[in-house]
């Protein structure tokens, strides 16, 4: 296979596709699951992805007058929890898929925190904001479904201020090679079947399973973030790994 046939293909679960059209697929399974993916997400991590959210505001401690930009942020979490936390910050949330963004508009947050929120359609890899922009840029259990990672974070440099903070919130791999059988075992064989029973919907529900073990383990996707030009990475490892944290700063 030639170089350029390797730029043209990219992952999608478990699947080779033309990079064309992973981001209408993505679409189409964040479309298929914007009413239930709340719930989804307590499927996924057994409810636990709320502790996680508090774990990347602790780390993150908003302060008064931020900006923040949440990619892939749809239906608000990380954009309601960072303001409650800073009631004189402001938030804009970025999702490709509208339906998302209608989803978390319909929250009772929404509207009291309507003032202080941007609601925005947009590409991770395409930001539609000036350079400098921004305080802080979050993604949660987002980056992964992004077509080319490394345009993405690259995307999340340029629209941050100097000084500025980029935090990522993605499942990840358990160090222990038992512990992460177990896991794969509950993931492939139990979140599918309770995305068709919850959802009515387990081949969406079988990518996002498949999209987690695609994703790079915690040391490479650090480098990944160095590569974009953030300094002074680290990451925490969240439930022994099942998910991390992933912090850099643009200095």
């Amino acid at each position: 296979m030639s170089d350029a046939d390797d730029q043209s293909t990219t992952h999608f679960g478990y699947q080779t596709v033309p990079e064309s059209e992973k981001a209408g697929r993505v679409h189409g399974v964040f479309s298929s699951v914007a009413s239930r993916y709340d719930v989804m997400n307590d499927v996924m991590s057994v409810g636990i992805h709320r502790l996680w959210k508090d774990a990347m505001m602790d780390w993150l401690a908003p302060r008064r007058g931020q900006r923040l930009l949440d990619v892939a942020g749809g239906t608000g979490d990380i954009a309601f929890r960072f303001l409650k936390r800073a009631p004189s910050a402001s938030a804009t949330v970025l999702d490709l898929t509208e339906p998302m963004l209608i989803e978390g508009r319909k929250r009772a947050e929404a509207e009291a925190l309507a003032d202080k929120l941007d609601w925005v359609v947009g590409d991770a890899m395409a930001l539609p904001f000036d350079a400098n922009s921004f305080d802080v840029y979050t993604i949660s259990f987002g980056i992964r479904n992004v077509t080319r990672i490394p345009d993405a974070l690259s995307e999340a440099y340029r629209v941050l201020k100097p000084g500025g903070r980029l935090m990522v919130l993605e499942f990840s791999q358990i160090p222990n090679d038992l512990m992460q059988r177990a896991y794969d075992l509950y993931s492939f064989n139990v979140i599918p079947r309770m995305g068709q029973m919850i959802a009515g919907d387990r081949d969406s529900y079988q990518y996002l399973v498949e999209s987690i073990r695609r994703f790079p383990d915690q040391e490479t996707f650090a480098d990944m973030i160095r590569a974009a030009g953030f300094g002074q990475v680290k990451y925490r490892n969240l439930s022994m790994g099942i998910a991390a944290l992933h912090s850099g700063w643009k200095l």
